[in-house]
């Protein structure tokens, strides 16, 4: 078991945009834990990270779960592969900047589509299995961008808000069934593309805004999903985890 992990030993997982960052090291923890992991991801590169997971008897689906029907058929190849489904994490997703006056109308609805309905497609379709999981877990990565203004977001802002609104609801509607909905709020995370993205001076300046003056690791992310995976977090849903070394507390 990883340091501060839980057992899910018997429990099956699907980790949306798992093939890399945030999305890859909530897959790895999970596995180091004892679960059984479905890697969903529209990169081929799932496959081979899923074969590489520790434990054995993962499986991996490539999709864009923003296409009619395939969020369902992710879950559903997910369930067949794995017997059953215990928890959902909505990973996947994208950043496209521009500013207000100049965003198109392909790069709002993309976003739209990736951040905000396919999460909702994916808890939708996977309903089914996780009420009859009787324990059954949603985890939805938003961002502190959810709920501050961040220059040239205005379509991620937006859809992360949309993220934390849906989290609450489905929490709400589904804890009758036993399922808890929770999402998880990082700052900046040095993945490969955040270290491409915050490169230089522009990286420099956003640390000096973070209390604890610098950006978070993938694993720390990690370690936040495994907790509001694990049983000790039974009696938590509709919450919002932020972990962004302070950044929203000024």
């Amino acid at each position: 078991m990883t340091p501060g992990g839980a057992d899910f030993t018997g429990k099956a997982a699907l980790v949306t945009g798992g093939a890399a960052g945030i999305g890859a090291a909530i897959v790895h923890a999970l596995a180091a834990n004892g679960a059984k992991i479905a890697v969903v991801d529209l990169s081929p590169a799932a496959a081979d990270v899923a074969a590489a997971l520790p434990g054995g008897g993962h499986c991996a689906h490539v999709a864009d779960i923003t296409v009619p029907g395939e969020a369902a058929r992710a879950v559903a190849a997910a369930t067949r592969a794995l017997g059953r489904l215990d928890i959902l994490v909505n990973s996947a997703g994208v950043v496209l900047l521009e500013r207000a006056e100049a965003m198109t109308d392909e790069d709002w609805d993309l976003t739209m589509a990736v951040n905000l309905r396919a999460p909702f497609l994916m808890a939708r379709a996977a309903f089914p299995a996780l009420r009859s999981a009787g324990a059954g877990r949603i985890i939805n990565l938003a961002s502190q961008a959810a709920f501050v203004a961040l220059d040239r977001h205005l379509a991620y802002c937006t859809s992360k808000a949309g993220l934390l609104g849906m989290t609450k609801v489905l929490a709400l509607e589904w804890a009758s069934h036993g399922i808890t909905v929770n999402a998880i709020s990082p700052t900046v995370v040095e993945t490969a593309l955040g270290r491409k993205a915050w490169a230089g001076e522009v990286g420099v300046a956003m640390k000096r805004k973070i209390p604890v003056g610098r950006f978070a690791q993938p694993e720390e992310i990690a370690h936040a999903a495994l907790f509001l995976a694990s049983e000790g977090a039974a009696m938590i849903t509709g919450a919002n985890l932020v972990v962004d070394g302070g950044y929203t507390i000024q």
